[in-house]
């Protein structure tokens, strides 16, 4: 395992902020309805202070103050606490939460006199590219990161970040050219710690691209140099390399320096390198105690996974729990009054509706042509079940899809009139496509990113949207006609609650339990009180349910609101 550092707060970033921000900070659930920035600052400095130490609390503290500074339209910090939860959330493990995070910081930052935060922010990204096993892009943004990197110490710690990178692409000779450079820098060689890193991590890449490279000298002696200063984090990394180092020509010492691993990594509570430490004992060991070092094995791996899932979700409560209080309180501060963007979504909406009528009245013309002349023996059932089929497409592809440009409309202060026509061109271009049964083949991404875009286009000044547990193994082994089914739900819930519920915060929540997947929905609108009225998508979103053996239960008994559970089976 190549030693890195990461770069994040640990690592000027947090410095940094604090030499230009103030803090004041009262903890209380229920906030004052006039908030000033002092009180948003004290907050940020309190959960900078708590990092690392209690990284729920900092992550709550990180969003109310964030909720603060929006009001107040100071998006530095609201810059500032966006990568500084960018960062809890890699380490906790939720990258994808984390990506999501720092490109939003990135959106809130006016260049160049904010231009100091974006090493930080490049670097983390990479951080979690390289997490998620993406090189390639790992690498990007670590370059965009040096490139405009001018402090030399933030220069050594991202040039080992990209040898590393390298290193596990396997690119083993460009991540010796960058570790020999390093080597020559008389600056490196005054920083004890960074110098025992890089003679570590060279030696050892050296090693991995030619095993008969004699790399002990050169690792032995980062070892010494790191007990000299007690560097513990560097130890693990020397023990991990030099037990990898020996294994086929001494076992005897590379168990030692395994087994010292495993001691140091469970003294600082490290549980991924002492789970990298059983690992090794279970593959390469063969006394007495495997069976014990395969138990542990399994059960530290599975404390940890569940360790990282409940974290995933708890932190993604507490940033709607944040922006609930928030809706409350701005609307006991201020009405909703906006007669001209009420007018331009009417407008769209009958636009819409008469496109789609028009559609759907071409379409059923087309396909009752179509039976007259080369389907005369097919019942009127299977006629039937055609048109519910064309008429579910055109309710995916124009109603939604309009919609879906009505919330852009609705989310832009500013909108480009020619870019809203490209795209409702671009519908009935697809609606077109419909009628004549085209099958347009698809370079999808992956399934949850699918899934996050579609949440986080229906968010807006007006409605917050939340997602907890949406990683892409929740949707392994999924059929590619269940992916789209329950894409398509989730599309008519949103739309759904677009037009009728009033909410202005919004939830999903996912989790597979063995072989079924559970998705939880929640608005706090106005719910419903007499009834479901099952009409356009709530009665496709009941078919949709059943051809994948699903269920679907709406919980009307709630106060406030509305929930919506949905469980079907993976596979």
């Amino acid at each position: 395992m190549l030693s890195t550092i990461i770069m994040h707060a640990r690592f000027k970033f947090l410095g940094v902020f604090l030499l230009f921000i103030s803090c004041n900070f009262s903890e209380n659930n229920n906030p004052p309805v006039k908030t000033t920035s002092a009180e948003a600052d004290k907050m940020y400095n309190e959960a900078t202070a708590l990092y690392n130490n209690d990284n729920e609390k900092a992550f709550t503290l990180l969003s109310k103050a964030e909720s603060i500074y929006k009001l107040k339209n100071d998006s530095a910090n609201i810059a500032s606490c966006l990568i500084t939860k960018a960062i809890i959330l890699n380490d906790i493990g939720d990258y994808l939460s984390s990506n999501e995070r720092a490109v939003e910081a990135l959106s809130f930052l006016k260049l160049p006199e904010d231009s100091a935060y974006l090493p930080s922010i490049y670097n983390n990204l990479a951080i979690s590219e390289k997490n998620l096993k993406h090189y390639t892009d790992a690498l990007s943004w670590y370059h965009k990161a040096l490139q405009i990197s001018s402090d030399n110490t933030q220069k050594i710690v991202i040039k080992n970040n990209i040898a590393d990178t390298y290193g596990k692409q396997k690119s083993y000779s460009q991540a010796i050219n960058i570790y020999q450079t390093l080597l020559k820098d008389e600056n490196l060689q005054q920083r004890e710690i960074d110098y025992a890193r890089i003679l570590d991590n060279y030696n050892y890449i050296r090693w991995l691209q030619n095993n008969s490279y004699k790399a002990e000298d050169g690792l032995l002696r980062a070892f010494t140099l790191r007990q000299k200063i007690n560097d513990k984090s560097g130890l693990i990394s020397s023990h991990s390399h030099l037990a990898e180092y020996y294994l086929h020509s001494d076992k005897a010492k590379a168990l030692y320096h395994n087994n010292e691993k495993y001691r140091l990594a469970k003294a600082i509570k490290n549980p991924n390198d002492r789970l990298e430490a059983l690992e090794f004992l279970v593959k390469n060991d063969t006394g007495n105690h495997l069976q014990n070092y395969f138990t542990e094995y399994q059960q530290l791996n599975d404390s940890i996974q569940l360790s990282r899932d409940k974290a995933k979700n708890r932190f993604a409560l507490i940033e709607f729990d944040v922006e609930k209080k928030k809706a409350e309180n701005l609307l006991l501060q201020k009405g909703i009054a906006q007669k001209e963007y009420q007018i331009t979504k009417k407008n769209i909406l009958i636009i819409s509706i008469s496109l789609g009528t028009l559609i759907l009245i071409i379409t059923a013309m087309f396909w009752y042509k179509k039976r007259k002349q080369t389907m005369l023996l097919e019942s009127d059932n299977k006629l039937k079940e055609q048109q519910l089929k064309v008429s579910k497409k055109i309710h995916d592809v124009v109603a939604n899809g309009i919609y879906q440009v009505m919330t852009k409309i609705e989310n832009q202060e500013y909108f480009d009139k020619e870019k809203v026509l490209d795209e409702l061109e671009f519908v009935y271009e697809k609606s077109r496509d419909i009628s004549y049964e085209k099958t347009t083949p698809e370079d999808k991404p992956e399934f949850s990113k699918r899934v996050s875009a579609l949440i986080a286009s229906f968010n807006n000044e007006n409605v917050r949207t939340y997602l907890a547990g949406n990683d892409e193994n929740i949707w392994l082994a999924m059929k590619e006609f269940t992916r789209e089914e329950i894409y398509q739900v989730m599309r008519e819930l949103l739309v759904n609650m677009k037009k009728h519920s009033q909410a202005t915060l919004v939830a999903f929540k996912f989790e597979r339990k063995n072989n079924i997947i559970q998705i939880q929905y929640t608005d706090n609108g106005i719910g419903i009180s007499q009834g479901i009225t099952f009409k356009n998508g709530l009665t496709n979103t009941g078919s949709r349910i059943e051809a994948i053996r699903g269920e679907i239960i709406f919980d009307t008994e709630t106060e406030k609101g509305l929930k919506i559970y949905i469980s079907f089976p993976a596979s």
